[in-house]
């Protein structure tokens, strides 16, 4: 009888060395499937970095041939500069040329009243009847513009228009020092 109650004792040990066994293999399959799964993981990284290594290099860095057009398009743009400011210094030289044939604006002068027409010829007024008006010589600086402000500043009513046309071999723009002009004015008697 003794015999008869071991074998169910010791079937009883059997089964839970069993189950243990069984409870482990499980255990080790479930970590099989987690590493199996990281290797997959990594061999799909590595696959990856063998394609980029493999891949053909896209060189960023310029070529020789770019250096060399970039160098071309430079020495197009420096020679386009330099002509440009060759340009500008030439405008600066011609606006200094006029700048230095204009004389710079003087203090207004104040007109002598003188009713006999101009004594210069050259300087007569157009129509053969003779004008009343001033004789002006002209002032280092003047121009036309202030000696109108100064004539009107007198009560002389007179434009540019009838200067000009009273002084027909003047240039209006440029007026010459000591040379004597005529300032008409249509109110004199």
């Amino acid at each position: 009888m003794f015999a008869v109650s071991l074998a169910p004792a010791q079937e009883s040990a059997t089964q839970q060395q069993l189950d243990k066994i069984s409870g482990q293999i499980q255990d080790l399959l479930e970590a099989q499937s987690r590493q199996n799964v990281r290797i997959q993981e990594m061999e799909r990284k590595l696959a990856e970095l063998t394609e980029k290594v493999n891949a053909p290099v896209v060189n960023e860095s310029a070529s020789r041939e770019d250096l060399r057009k970039l160098a071309e398009k430079m020495q197009e743009m420096d020679r386009k500069r330099q002509e440009d400011r060759d340009l500008m210094l030439q405008q600066i030289e011609k606006l200094a040329k006029v700048a230095a044939a204009t004389p710079p604006p003087a203090a207004v002068h104040h007109p002598v009243r003188n009713d006999d027409p101009p004594a210069d010829k050259d300087n007569a007024p157009k129509d053969a009847t003779p004008q009343k008006g001033y004789e002006y010589e002209v002032q280092e600086g003047d121009n036309l513009g202030l000696i109108l402000k100064a004539y009107h500043a007198k009560g002389v009513k007179v434009t540019k228009r009838q200067i000009i046309d009273a002084n027909p071999k003047i240039n209006p723009d440029v007026l010459i020092p000591g040379k004597k002009i005529f300032i008409p004015d249509a109110a004199a008697k």
